[in-house]
């Protein structure tokens, strides 16, 4: 029987581990649908849902037994041979979104690596792109991951910082700003603009209502692929499969990712066209767990959830009474709210002796609630995609208590 503590556990990452994170002081354990427990047996509302990885819940029962089957008879194969779920689950997920072909990978910033080399490749062999002077454009305040490539579009000093020298070929155009990107587009070399229909890591922010769409039809007019990141806004999370779908616009390259693991395996996809996908050769883009049978099983069963549960129309549903709920608050210190599905924020103002964002979230734990700060100032409230009504107003009852209770 395990003696140890959440201290004892906390302090073992602290002597042994790489200080790159500065999680809540929470040890879990267990986790079942949308709640979490700790080592000590205290239950908790999960409002990060694995920064939206968990859609599905915590150990969803189809997607565990899909885990189970799979991994008693085959997990890896690599790509020097078929397996049996691979073409199965390409068939499904690309019948399922609408795209022609599909690349698998492992991780979500993997997936942002591989339609940045699938759109250079493009430039090159079908826009016609002098060799090694293609451009990737994206968007201020984007966040895809912490590789060298990612950090290379990044304007966050801590992502950045001593880590350089920076991949070239990247510029930045201010997010929500179509005049703005109409300019980077008069040069010929531009070969993409990758975005986050909704930013998240920059703290759930919102485009304008026709942003998408004048984003795709820029795209058309210049010849320029749009990159739709939608490894956090994808697979439900803000109440249509695809954020792109509440536009009805279609990206040239989808990136998924999170999600699409249902929370149980790393498992990630780039979904494009004939043409687009048509350019990459063998030996030029790969992975060795890429489209393994353990998470083409996984996936495929995950997908299924989300369409047999029907849970993009939950978060909807859900989204609207949540964001409700906040707006309800009577707080001097809740600035602004504002989301989309199950993706929501809200804006904390610094008040008390120098007190923040993470402040409230220590508060929130304490009364059986995790949720976790972006940047100073923004909580993002994001639960499983399964919460039902009562919950939404039993968490909201949660944060209201203590909102109120730390700002007095």
């Amino acid at each position: 029987m395990n003696t140890l503590k959440s201290a004892d556990f906390i302090a073992l990452e602290n002597q042994f581990g790489a200080h790159n994170y500065h999680p809540l002081p929470v040890v879990l354990n267990k986790g079942e649908g949308i709640f979490v427990w700790d080592v000590e047996g205290n239950k908790y509302f999960d409002f990060l849902s694995a920064y939206s990885a968990v859609n599905q819940g915590h150990c969803h029962p189809k997607i565990i037994e899909a885990l189970n089957s799979q991994s008693k008879k085959l997990t890896l194969t690599s790509r020097a041979f078929h397996n049996d779920q691979l073409g199965p689950f390409e068939e499904y997920i690309t019948s399922l979104l609408g795209f022609d072909r599909v690349l698998p990978m492992n991780t979500g910033v993997e997936g942002g690596e591989t339609a940045v080399k699938l759109a250079r490749k493009w430039g090159y062999t079908i826009k016609g792109i002098p060799s090694n002077k293609a451009k990737i454009i994206f968007a201020s305040g984007n966040f895809w991951g912490r590789t060298i490539a990612a950090i290379s579009t990044s304007q966050d000093a801590d992502s950045y910082s001593d880590f350089g020298p920076f991949v070239p070929g990247f510029e930045i155009v201010e997010y929500n700003n179509i005049g703005a990107l109409e300019t980077a587009f008069q040069d010929p070399c531009v070969a993409a603009f990758m975005v986050e229909p909704i930013q998240g890591e920059a703290g759930v922010i919102m485009p304008s209502d026709d942003y998408l769409q004048q984003v795709r039809t820029l795209c058309t007019k210049y010849n320029v692929l749009w990159i739709a990141d939608e490894v956090q806004t994808g697979l439900g999370r803000t109440g249509a499969m695809l954020c792109c779908d509440h536009f009805q616009v279609k990206p040239d390259i989808l990136i998924l990712g999170k999600a699409l693991g249902g929370g149980v395996f790393p498992v990630s996809a780039v979904l494009s066209s004939h043409e687009i996908m048509g350019v990459l050769h063998p030996g030029q883009h790969g992975s060795t767990f890429g489209g393994n049978p353990l998470a083409c099983a996984v996936a495929k069963a995950s997908l299924n959830v989300l369409v047999d549960e029907l849970l993009p129309e939950n978060a909807a549903a859900m989204g609207e009474l949540f964001r409700k709920g906040l707006k309800e608050i009577s707080s001097p210190i809740v600035k602004t709210v504002r989301g989309k599905g199950l993706l929501n924020a809200i804006d904390i103002t610094p008040f008390g002796d120098g007190k923040t964002a993470y402040d409230v979230c220590i508060a929130l734990k304490s009364n059986g609630l995790l949720a976790k700060q972006t940047h100073q100032h923004t909580i993002r409230f994001a639960p499983p995609l399964t919460i039902n009504a009562s919950q939404i107003e039993e968490a909201l009852q949660i944060i209201n208590f203590s909102i109120t209770e730390i700002a007095k």
